[in-house]
């Protein structure tokens, strides 16, 4: 199948095929006569695995390594389980970073409870001398 066929049933646009193929994550497909590139089903498979796991907020390089797992049958899991247990770890430590967000805006919020001219507004005073906030606790990184 040709790489429109191939967004279609994967529900996905044809750059983002492209981005994978450019990353590494999706192998490069053959090329017909035409230099047209011609996908199979390990293609549309592994496709459907890269975008389960970005639905799961995984990495690039967590979705490489878990293929390159895919890749090895034979081995045990154990690896996969580590994969895993970390970026849980990770989702947990954002979910804690979004709990201090909400906190921070939440105050924000309450600076400018009723509705007055921009020139009074709390909030755009309250993040006018606001602290420099810990980059580190960003969710910009």
């Amino acid at each position: 199948m040709k790489i429109g066929e191939l967004a279609k049933v994967s529900k996905c646009t044809t750059e983002t095929i492209r981005y994978y193929e450019k990353s590494g994550l999706l192998p490069a497909p053959e090329r017909s006569v035409s230099n047209y590139r011609l996908y199979n089903q390990i293609h549309k498979s592994r496709l459907n695995f890269i975008r389960n796991c970005r639905s799961l907020a995984m990495s690039h390089d967590e979705i490489r390594s878990l293929l390159a797992l895919m890749d090895k049958p034979p081995e045990d899991c154990s690896d996969v389980n580590h994969l895993l247990d970390d970026h849980i770890k990770h989702v947990d430590t954002r979910l804690h970073e979004l709990m201090e967000l909400k906190a921070q805006l939440s105050h924000l919020q309450q600076q400018c409870q009723n509705e007055d001219v921009i020139d009074h507004c709390g909030i755009l005073r309250g993040l006018q001398s606001m602290e420099n906030i810990d980059a580190s606790h960003s969710h910009l990184k």
